[in-house]
């Protein structure tokens, strides 16, 4: 009896293709709410909150350095965190993406709102553009690099 030939393509089980990258938001303490976690798990996101894994009021770097090694994306309203050498150390050290909301005064069920429109493009960012970085997402939801 002769043996089976092969296609010489490989299968999908013995494939080595790159896994889709997994997608999660982190809400760090300024945009750590109900409203904006259930808005966007409504949208389809899977949400991380700070509360879920840390304490009110922990250091930055502390939860910076694990949202980096978790692969989180973190979604933040500190807008001085570009002037803050430290946070921007740590999250450069720790590979984080990060949106920061600018929107200005607006509600949270607003803020949810917008975050939800813009997020087939962070989405498409993430997708495209290796960590480190910072974009801030204003009123329209459309993010814009930070330098």
């Amino acid at each position: 009896m002769q043996a089976k030939k092969r296609s010489g393509t490989p299968s999908a089980a013995s494939s080595s293709s790159k896994q889709p990258e997994q997608f999660i938001l982190f809400l760090d303490e300024s945009l750590d709410s109900g409203s904006v976690a259930t808005a966007l798990r409504a949208a389809g996101a899977q949400v991380e909150r700070l509360t879920d894994h840390f304490a009110k009021g922990t250091a930055d770097e502390v939860w910076l350095e694990q949202a980096g090694k978790e692969g989180w994306i973190v979604l933040t309203r500190d807008k001085r965190i570009r002037y803050r050498k430290l946070e921007r150390i740590a999250l450069k050290m720790a590979g984080v993406r990060a949106f920061v909301f600018t929107g200005g005064n607006v509600t949270v069920l607003e803020t949810g709102q917008i975050l939800v429109r813009a997020l087939p493009r962070i989405r498409a960012i993430c997708g495209k553009v290796a960590g480190p970085f910072v974009y801030h997402i204003g009123r329209s939801g459309k993010p814009l690099r930070m330098d």
